[in-house]
């Protein structure tokens, strides 16, 4: 991709351009309607994750599903710290390869997902033979992943997600990242991540940011950088809803509010809302947490009951008409998955479970909730 089209994308991505995206392979058939996202052109980008599954077996139906739908992909997992390093500078790109080919090919805007993260970091990363990693160490070895990285994919992916999930609620999250560096870290990984591509988009992405002590202590690192002359673009709001629970529309609307007046752009990054019934009292995404299964909250085994269908469409349509109703502060909406069987909600925090959370069921059929979001417009 050359600089001049990578820099369409991203002003297309961040609203810059009133031009919008055309993704060539929406002409696939004149059988199949406009995708969801050539019905949100004016709107924001709309994109998906792509599992390494997919990537591996590349299964055209899923892959073809996808670039009909959608303009926009992440890659769940295959540009993570473990999977792009899993030893120390013995780095591993066939998958994030593959990833930013299709994404190529069919014209969309890739989000080059993560580059710092307390999990699926490997253990090496944080030692130095049997001990702790010195600062120096561990500061050199972030600056070099970043910037292998970003290098080698800077004319194909223009946003990052530089750091994902350092916070809880008011505070910063314990990590090895935070024992050894110290908060400073949040500010290195987005000053090397700049230093390599400095016309990046680079984002912090995290979950509950619908929680006003997490807003504001995430603006507040903001604006430290800012101080220091380190730019963070925008923010991803994973969004990882449920049926009943929430987060309310008000407290999500709040956000994407607060966030644009500190100068962020807003990314819905990882969109998707939990049908089944909560194992614990707990909103959040944090993957090391699990439960043992329960007969009691797996309740749609063979299928979803039209009254829950009917309620997952409501939830879906009232979440976008909120980010229709603040399409100028939000640059992209990104669903985490496309079909229900490859949703990680299937075997999270409780595994074993039959969960309903995306757009297209199990045999690759629009839901309900696609109609619902598609016939706003």
């Amino acid at each position: 991709m050359k600089q001049t089209r990578r820099k369409f994308l991203l002003q297309s991505a961040l609203g810059i351009s009133a031009m919008p995206l055309v993704v060539a392979n929406l002409r696939a058939s004149a059988a199949v309607s406009s995708g969801l996202a050539e019905v949100f052109k004016d709107d924001f980008h709309l994109g998906t994750a792509i599992s390494d599954a997919t990537l591996r077996s590349g299964d055209s139906s899923l892959l073809n599903l996808i670039a009909r739908e959608f303009n926009t992909i992440t890659a769940e997992n295959a540009m993570k710290w473990e999977s792009l390093q899993p030893s120390e500078n013995q780095f591993s790109w066939h998958l994030a390869d593959d990833f930013v080919k299709f994404g190529r090919k069919n014209k969309m805007l890739t989000i080059g997902h993560t580059l710092v993260w307390h999990s699926q970091t490997p253990e090496y990363v944080f030692k130095n033979k049997a001990s702790l990693a010195s600062r120096g160490i561990l500061l050199r070895r972030m600056q070099n992943h970043i910037g292998t990285v970003i290098d080698r994919y800077k004319d194909s992916i223009a946003i990052w997600d530089v750091v994902n999930e350092a916070i809880e609620q008011n505070k910063w999250r314990r990590s090895k990242w935070l024992e050894i560096i110290g908060e400073e870290y949040f500010a290195k990984a987005f000053a090397f991540a700049r230093e390599t591509d400095p016309t990046a988009h680079l984002i912090y992405n995290d979950y509950n940011m619908h929680n006003p002590d997490k807003q504001e202590f995430i603006i507040a690192q903001v604006n430290k950088c800012k101080k220091m002359g380190i730019r963070v673009d925008g923010v991803g709001m994973e969004c990882h809803a449920t049926l009943d629970e929430g987060p309310p529309i008000v407290e999500i609307e709040t956000a994407i509010v607060n966030f644009a007046k500190a100068g962020l752009r807003v990314h819905i990054s990882e969109l998707d809302v939990d049908v089944l019934p909560s194992a614990w009292d707990y909103q959040g995404a944090e993957i090391d947490v699990n439960y043992e299964y329960s007969e009691k909250i797996n309740p749609y085994k063979n299928a979803l009951p039209s009254a829950v269908s009917a309620r997952l469409a409501e939830r879906y349509r009232e979440l976008f008409e909120l980010f229709i109703k603040h399409r100028d502060k939000i640059a992209r909406i990104s669903f985490w998955g496309t079909t229900d069987d490859e949703s990680w909600k299937n075997d999270w925090p409780m595994a074993g479970r039959t969960n309903y959370p995306l757009l297209f069921d199990r045999s690759r059929s629009p839901k309900a909730p696609y109609f619902a979001i598609k016939n706003l417009k």
